[in-house]
């Protein structure tokens, strides 16, 4: 390790390229030594882990010096209809909010309660919108044309970059001499970003060659990946989920400590016209709170957090009580590549019955999506419940969160 670590030193060796010289653990080891030496700061439980490093710095991190490690609970059993997913499941939260997982748990039982939480997809594909240069106006309809009039050769080329992915439509944008061509994948268990972004490099390339337009970038922002974005939520991005549930008002009463027409006025007053005055995108309580936490515990990317956060939470009121609705425009969801390939994270789809590829193919993607779905609807009718009979600063407090100082 010494010959490494002087190397490091006299800059004779770079940081990133000890994999090249070191098997991948000692690699680890000698960088994470070295940035301790550099900092002065001891790396001990960063050190300590149990994940396969040789996949992670092949698949999953560069100058990796060790992991990080967030608590997971569950939260459940929570009783699911849709379409792939159809039982009961526990949902694997890893969060360091204190509360967060009490809270869906009672969202849980009263799901579970109720019978189960209707689930369906209304939409399922992976985009991605190359940005093009043209001269004028005139250019720029007529790159729009070509690409209309050629729907076949685009496919074509699009789907020879994959054996598992299909391209699904097309769409274009201009904003003056730009030109922006959206391209809407099914990616199958795959989340579908590098699938989608390598075919539409070979359309790209192939709409530059026959039009004369300039390639600017492959993702032009029209996409949209990792932005808020009102074109997401009004067509939607990677899968449009819906999940609801019959709440009878004898169960709002047992479980929430409040009534049906309480949590429909919060509802309203707080998730609909407080983010209408607020100009938000997201119409809901907390939902980036479950998307996040399901998402880090099963290996997907936690920067798709920012389009699921634009869930609508939707009551109505109905016999005997209220229908609670969630709709997420824009959940990005696999069960292969990325991060679901690590240890940890695979035993948590594991949790699911969603790991690795499913038959048919999509299948685990979507059911994955289906659970997490009626997991924000759990989230959801409990946050909305503990506000409607006031017992949210309470919560925290209880579960060792945002104490109040005594005075």
């Amino acid at each position: 390790m010494d010959e490494y670590l002087a190397a490091l030193r006299n800059r004779t060796q770079k940081l990133y390229a000890l994999e090249k010289v070191l098997p991948p653990a000692e690699a680890v080891k000698v960088r994470r030594t070295f940035i301790e030496e550099e900092t002065g700061t001891t790396l001990e439980h960063v050190g300590a882990y149990t994940m396969a490093i040789d996949q992670a710095v092949k698949k999953n991190i560069e100058n990796m010096i060790g992991a990080v490690q967030i608590p997971v609970g569950v939260a459940g059993p929570l009783r699911v209809h849709g379409e792939y997913a159809d039982g009961e499941y526990y949902l694997p939260l890893a969060t360091t909010e204190g509360a967060l997982v009490a809270s869906v748990n009672r969202g849980c039982s009263a799901i579970t309660a109720a019978g189960g939480a209707e689930v369906r997809i209304i939409r399922d594909g992976m985009t991605r919108a190359p940005v093009f240069a043209t001269d004028s106006v005139i250019h720029a309809r007529s790159v729009v044309d070509w690409v209309e009039a050629n729907q076949d050769r685009i496919r074509a080329v699009a789907e020879s970059t994959t054996s598992h992915g299909r391209l699904i439509g097309t769409m274009t944008s201009v904003a003056g001499t730009s030109v922006y061509l959206r391209l809407e994948f099914d990616t199958k268990d795959a989340m579908g970003m590098n699938m989608a972004t390598i075919a539409g490099t070979a359309v790209s390339t192939m709409v530059a060659e026959e039009t004369g337009a300039r390639l600017i970038s492959v993702s032009g922002n029209l996409c949209t990946d990792k932005k808020p974005a009102a074109i997401n939520v009004v067509l939607g991005r990677g899968k449009t989920v819906v999940a609801g549930v019959h709440l009878t008002e004898d169960l709002c009463r047992t479980i929430f400590k409040t009534s049906a027409a309480i949590i429909s006025e919060v509802n309203m007053r707080k998730n609909l016209v407080g983010s209408a005055r607020a100009g938000a995108l997201g119409f809901n309580a907390q939902a980036a709170n479950v998307i996040a936490a399901t998402f880090i515990a099963c290996g997907q990317d936690p920067a798709h957090v920012v389009e699921g956060s634009s869930c609508i939470t939707t009551v109505d009121p109905v016999e005997d009580g209220i229908y609670v609705a969630v709709t997420i425009p824009a959940l990005q969801v696999g069960t292969v590549g990325g991060g679901t390939g690590l240890a940890t994270q695979r035993e948590c789809l594991a949790l699911l019955g969603a790991n690795g590829g499913g038959e048919p193919a999509g299948s685990h993607a979507k059911k994955l999506a289906e659970i997490i779905a009626a997991g924000v609807l759990a989230g959801e009718l409990s946050l909305l419940g503990a506000l409607g009979a006031g017992h949210l600063a309470k919560a925290h407090q209880q579960l060792g969160r945002g104490e109040v100082p005594r005075t």
